[in-house]
């Protein structure tokens, strides 16, 4: 079975949106939810995306005076991510994460990364 998934993409590199058509068969569709942190691991960002290895170069080659929360405290590093089959899924864990407290999101990467270690280099 095939499903028709419209996707209009706001791109943080410039102010313009596309809207692209995407075929897919059921079963097929990858999101996922992702923590990234800054080098001294103070700061932490929750983001969602279809296509992680992509977003990890966006968040870490942000364009020249970039306001992005990620530029400016640079966080570039992945320390956390987890797989979905639909976004629907993957926006509600996103929502969950982003209302937890730093403790408990701590938790959360520890028990997936007990030592925190930058994860870019393995997607």
């Amino acid at each position: 079975m095939l499903f028709i998934i419209f996707d209009l993409c706001h791109s943080e590199r410039s102010e313009e949106s596309h809207i692209s058509i995407i075929m897919k068969t059921k079963g097929t569709h990858n999101y996922y939810v992702y923590i990234l942190t800054n080098k001294a691991k103070t700061v932490l960002y929750t983001g969602v995306t279809n296509n992680l290895k992509e977003r990890l170069y966006f968040h870490a080659n942000p364009e020249p005076y970039s306001k992005a929360f990620t530029a400016k405290y640079r966080c570039f590093y992945l320390i956390f991510y987890e797989h979905f089959f639909e976004i629907e899924d993957a926006i509600r864990r996103e929502k969950e994460i982003k209302g937890w407290s730093r403790k408990k999101k701590e938790a959360l990467i520890t028990n997936f990364n007990s030592s925190w270690a930058f994860l870019n280099d393995t997607i």
